[in-house]
């Protein structure tokens, strides 16, 4: 295989990440931040109303796969939630709300952040060697602050986050896309991901070769997901594509 780049996962490929988006502090820090608003709402209100926009979004979506807007979902809150208060502040504060709001949401539910071991050193190491993408299932608002709190943002172009298009993976669309900026074939590119379905099969489809990524055991084979290549430390991936690359 004549490799010419490679593109990534990146939640549970190259970052660790926990977040919950039940903790009820998170909804008491969003409550307490939107009476600076004018926007009165107990925290249990401002999760309710949250999810409902969220759900309502999904809902209205006609992809198989569909993906959501965060800075939408938040945009769409302040317009059901706000008071005179709130419409009478100035119109660029109000244009860049939602996009805090959807910020510091994540990071009030955010618990953990960092790369896996191996991560920085291997793409180090392959960084001289080939172009790196990513497409991820994520929210811009998220993913690229993410991705540069860690160290990671300078490696990679382009960037494809699913919240930009509204549909994921395994959606080929968006691995197309990432081809397109690569401006190479899929015959030339490997995925490297930590999800059969999502990850695997949706390279698949365009014809792209895979690692699997995985930390735990493996789980029952399929033909139609089953990787080119399974890692289970993320310093074994240039053995993987040297595999690849002979083959």
């Amino acid at each position: 295989m004549d490799i010419r780049a490679l593109i990534f996962d990146v939640n549970s490929t190259l970052i660790d990440i926990e977040t919950d988006e039940a903790m009820e502090e998170a909804y008491r820090t969003i409550s307490h931040f939107l009476t600076y608003l004018g926007i009165m709402l107990h925290r249990w209100e401002v999760r309710d109303l949250y999810m409902l926009i969220l759900k309502e979004d999904l809902a209205r979506s006609t992809e198989r796969y569909p993906e959501f807007d965060a800075v939408e979902v938040w945009r769409q809150f302040i317009r059901r939630s706000g008071s005179s208060v709130t419409r009478a502040l100035p119109e660029d504060r109000l244009q860049q709300l939602p996009r805090f709001l959807a910020e510091l949401f994540r990071g009030a539910t955010r618990k953990r952040l960092t790369t896996y071991p191996q991560v920085l050193e291997t793409l180090d190491r392959l960084k001289p060697l080939y172009p790196m993408a990513v497409v991820t299932d994520a929210q811009s608002a998220y993913a690229v602050p993410e991705l540069r709190a860690v160290g990671l943002m300078d490696y990679f172009y382009p960037v494809i986050v699913s919240g930009d298009y509204g549909y994921r993976k395994p959606d080929p669309r968006l691995f197309g896309l990432a081809l397109t900026k690569l401006a190479i074939d899929s015959e030339h590119a490997v995925y490297v991901g930590d999800q059969r379905f999502r990850d695997v099969f949706g390279a698949r489809q365009l014809g792209m070769k895979t690692v699997l990524y995985f930390t735990g055991p493996l789980s029952a084979k399929n033909p139609e997901i089953e990787p080119d290549y399974v890692i289970h430390r993320f310093g074994d991936l240039p053995v993987a594509l040297e595999f690849l690359r002979m083959h």
